[in-house]
């Protein structure tokens, strides 16, 4: 049954657990390369996504696969975990979990780019100004500061968190045609994950020489179950029992200023007047994006109407 109030809950519990897998990708990395932590997550994750499927009883829907899916689960599973967080993990190990964070955040302005010459869309006014909001976000956030912290902002850093936002989104836009049972679709992304970090592992040197206690093994741990696991079955759930998915789903939009927080009392960062308005005007891009003007739905009832008589 419908609830929104327990959907609300859920979600802040979600959005709540969201902010802090920045921190914890930091600690991890102290001793973890980039390849070392995904592989530790992408490992636990799967391990939680096969119980959630076993006491669920779909067991049965991730043996009856088709050579159709397995393909588009290996082109989802190369996208996300295994290219995303290898470019993801590195921007953060080169520059402030703020600052990584926070360029993230643009994949809703870059998949609104990608649908343009992928999904036929258009490009619209909105998608042009959440552009330009976005961009004057990456350069205040650049600046750590001010004008001397370009110099402290770590360009490939910048760069590969800036692409890691195009790679989501083109996952994105690959799994939202799947439309298998969300758990099994990761479980499947996850074990094809899995074998592409397999082989990648050839290329690392010492690849699985890492501490097996400790800090940073705990927080990989913790980045396994927090970052996809528990947290994404809990935002399902939360969409599931929620009245209006359009509200409730707005409360993602939280967790990057929460995570501030966690970021500046645990790694010890400062956190810039620049990244708060960085992250607005990024933020605001994505919002300009999901508006809906009265005038616009006129518009295109009246062309309707036009085209019926």
């Amino acid at each position: 049954m419908k609830n929104q109030k327990t959907a609300i809950l859920l979600a802040l519990v979600a959005v709540l657990l969201w902010s802090t897998v920045a921190t914890a990708f930091k600690l991890a990395l102290k001793e973890f390369t980039p390849f070392q932590l995904i592989f530790v997550a992408s490992v636990v994750s799967l391990l939680f996504f096969m119980c959630v499927l076993l006491f669920s009883g779909k067991w049965r829907e991730l043996t009856d696969v088709s050579a159709r899916q397995l393909g588009a689960s290996a082109i989802q599973g190369f996208l996300n975990p295994f290219f995303y967080y290898l470019i993801l993990f590195k921007a953060y190990a080169l520059n402030p979990a703020q600052v990584t964070q926070a360029l993230n955040m643009v994949w809703p302005v870059t998949l609104a780019l990608l649908s343009v010459p992928l999904l036929g869309q258009k490009l619209s006014w909105k998608n042009l100004v959440a552009i330009c909001c976005s961009f004057v976000g990456v350069v205040f956030i650049s600046s750590q500061g001010g004008w001397d912290g370009f110099a402290r902002t770590n360009t490939l850093g910048a760069l590969l968190a800036l692409g890691s936002s195009l790679i989501w989104s083109l996952y994105w836009i690959f799994s939202a045609r799947d439309k298998r049972d969300r758990i099994v679709v990761l479980s499947w992304n996850f074990i094809f994950g899995l074998i592409f970090l397999l082989g990648y592992s050839f290329f690392e040197a010492g690849a699985f020489t890492f501490p097996l206690s400790g800090e940073a093994f705990w927080s990989a741990i913790y980045v396994g179950l927090f970052e996809l696991g528990v947290t994404y079955v809990i935002w399902i759930y939360a969409l599931h029992k929620s009245e209006n998915n359009a509200v409730t789903g707005n409360f993602v939009f939280l967790f990057p200023f929460i995570s501030l927080v966690f970021i500046h009392f645990i790694l010890h960062e400062t956190i810039y007047a620049t990244t708060f308005f960085g992250l607005s005007f990024i933020l605001l891009g994505i919002l300009i994006q999901q508006i809906r003007l009265p005038l616009s739905r006129l518009g295109q009832m009246l062309r309707s109407r036009n085209s019926r008589s």
